[in-house]
């Protein structure tokens, strides 16, 4: 299947959008995502049946000019599983990391984990990422290091030769950990875009204990992750639109812990102070 162009937004500049947990309106279940939208964003094709992974067979309608086809009442059913699980997942204070690291949907993962405030690895899974957790904070230490250097000035007092290698340093590091720099502690669950390209990503996590919810195509094995999404994990619109509402699964998810918190808040102001 060809890759999908995406289309440009121009958005104004002027002016600062609120944050979207402020802007956010939930969607009741059954309608967070719709066949429809999953139809116009090519959802349903799957690989080159020649491709195909068994475990996948349930997961097919049928098969279209040597493509699978993917069984959308399927998608639907696992897609709201997997919004759920989110939702109340981040509702308890647990943190998501987005991951995805194909050229047509490293922008994408960004957008959305940095929309709805969480984590993400986009350009390139660093091995050790959740098995070797302390090395990883080491890297992310030196990034903040030297960001607090850049801003104080530091780089510009340097000899030219040497402030160019640190600010080298900085963007690589920045490269590759930025999505984690805040990420202080080991996420609750992993959303994954195509499991077989982040196979270290699906090892990693699964030897860590850490849920998985991933696009499952039809040239992987379901079996891997705890929540499959069977979709198309190589068009762009499709990963926009799936990664988009997981997103707004973590949005929901804040709401509903914000606003626990406010009840909790309002209720001690009524309790009586004992005489």
């Amino acid at each position: 299947m060809s890759e999908e162009i995406r289309e440009t937004q121009q958005q104004p500049q002027e002016q600062t959008p609120p944050p979207a947990q402020e802007t956010f309106k939930p969607r009741p279940p059954g309608q967070r995502v719709t066949m429809k939208e999953l139809l116009e964003a090519g959802v349903h094709f799957g690989h080159q049946k020649e491709r195909w992974n068994p475990k996948m067979k349930k997961f097919i309608f049928t098969e279209r000019n040597g493509i699978h086809i993917i069984d959308l009442q399927q998608t639907l059913q696992y897609f709201e599983k997997a919004y759920d699980y989110i939702a109340d997942l981040v509702a308890n204070g647990g943190k998501v990391l987005f991951v995805c690291t194909k050229k047509q949907g490293q922008d994408i993962v960004k957008e959305e984990a940095e929309r709805c405030g969480m984590f993400y690895v986009n350009k390139r899974w660093l091995g050790g990422t959740l098995t070797n957790f302390q090395t990883i904070r080491k890297s992310v230490f030196k990034l903040k290091m030297l960001k607090k250097m850049e801003e104080e000035g530091v780089f510009d007092q340097l000899p030219k030769k040497e402030a160019v290698k640190l600010r080298r340093k900085k963007e690589k590091l920045e490269k590759y950990i930025g999505g984690i720099e805040n990420m202080n502690r080991l996420p609750d669950a992993l959303f994954i875009v195509d499991i077989v390209r982040e196979e270290n990503a699906v090892r990693e996590a699964r030897k860590a204990g850490i849920p998985i919810v991933a696009l499952v195509d039809t040239n992987a094995d379901p079996d891997l992750v705890d929540i499959p999404i069977p979709a198309n994990d190589d068009a762009i619109r499709a990963i926009r639109l799936l990664t988009s509402r997981i997103a707004d699964a973590v949005l929901e998810g804040k709401m509903r812990r914000e606003a626990v918190k406010l009840a909790e808040g309002e209720e001690a102001d009524f309790i009586p102070e004992e005489e």
